[in-house]
């Protein structure tokens, strides 16, 4: 969770475009990514085929990794003041439901 600049939402998702169209995705073990906003909130919602926290650590040594922070910055600014890495932007779940089958 992060704050975008109103109005960046087609900026942002051209350079997640930009970076799902190389290998960096498949290194991270990204199955699916989507991109929210509603007003300044931004809410990026990845499902791993491992933990985002081991995804993350492989992360940081690929190429192109920080090339997208570095990228993102102008428009996309940290929800918390705390900020240090993206983990520190991960939401924890707190309910789950599913229809019983």
């Amino acid at each position: 969770m992060a704050r975008i600049k109103p109005g960046s939402e087609e900026a942002v998702a051209g350079i997640f475009r930009d970076s799902d169209r190389t290998d960096l995705p498949y290194a991270l073990g990204v199955r699916q990514r989507s991109l929210h906003s509603l007003g300044d909130l931004y809410v990026h919602i990845i499902d791993f085929d491992r933990s985002a926290e081991e995804a993350m650590r492989a992360g940081v040594g690929l190429p192109g990794f920080t090339d997208i922070s570095d990228r993102l910055r102008p428009f996309i600014q940290p929800y918390l003041p705390t900020w240090r890495s993206p983990a520190d932007a991960a939401a924890q779940r707190f309910y789950t439901w599913q229809p019983q089958s």
